[in-house]
């Protein structure tokens, strides 16, 4: 049971990185259409996260980076506060329709978009009815709220942690770390990431783990994805 828990998880978290956050967000790849929708589809299920509403709450990130306007900086907010709190600001932001609107003008709606239950994060409700199913009570609401709690940690970690603690290969303020990275499909290096966000691969230095990169390998060369900034993404 655990197991199947981390399982999903790990699935969550691999599916946020290429699919929300290098392709979806940055554009680095572009995914086959019916893979994009069941990683869709996935992270509704068990993250309710809403695609556009993620991206434009990232896209602000980039553009305040550690300024004033960025929706969770460490530097502004503290390392603490943004760690526990991150869901809560991230919430915050998305209230505002006009932000989501203003940092996402190339949105195009998929076929998950188009269902209604996916459009304000309910679908997490039907995610909860699966390890439920899986596991029955109380078990599966256990499972179903370590996953979401876990998750949550994760991305904090990333607005938080990579944002002070690690080291730097480029002059920016976040930092790589990368234990973080092996825990989430290669984010932890943000520092590489906000010196190339285009990029599709974020290991930049041969010492780096990137563990969403052999993914995104194998997805391109079995035609379900095209690495757009190869330039960048093959420096190591």
């Amino acid at each position: 049971m655990f197991l199947i828990t981390i399982g999903i998880l790990q699935v969550s978290v691999f599916l946020t990185t290429i699919y929300l956050h290098r392709a979806m967000c940055h554009r680095g790849l572009e995914l086959n259409p019916v893979l994009a929708n069941l990683m869709h589809l996935q992270l509704s299920l068990f993250t309710g996260i809403v695609p556009r509403q993620w991206v434009a709450v990232h896209r602000k990130h980039h553009h305040f980076s550690d300024r004033e306007g960025d929706p969770h900086s460490p530097y502004l907010l503290g390392l603490w506060h943004v760690f526990f709190g991150n869901f809560f600001y991230y919430k915050f932001e998305i209230r505002s329709e006009a932000m989501i609107r203003k940092y996402t003008p190339d949105h195009r709606p998929d076929l998950i978009d188009r269902l209604p239950i996916f459009r304000h994060g309910y679908a997490a409700y039907l995610g909860m009815g699966v390890f439920m199913l899986m596991f029955g009570l109380p078990w599966g609401l256990a499972m179903w709220s370590f996953h979401g709690t876990a998750y949550i940690l994760l991305n904090s970690s990333i607005n938080s942690i990579c944002h002070m603690i690690g080291y730097r290969n480029y002059d920016n303020l976040a930092t790589n770390h990368q234990f973080i990275a092996l825990l989430t499909g290669g984010e932890g290096l943000h520092n590489n990431h906000h010196e190339y966000p285009s990029s599709a691969k974020f290991a930049l230095k041969a010492r780096e783990i990137d563990p969403a990169w052999p993914v995104i390998w194998t997805l391109e060369h079995l035609g379900l994805a095209r690495v757009k900034e190869k330039s960048i993404a093959t420096v190591a």
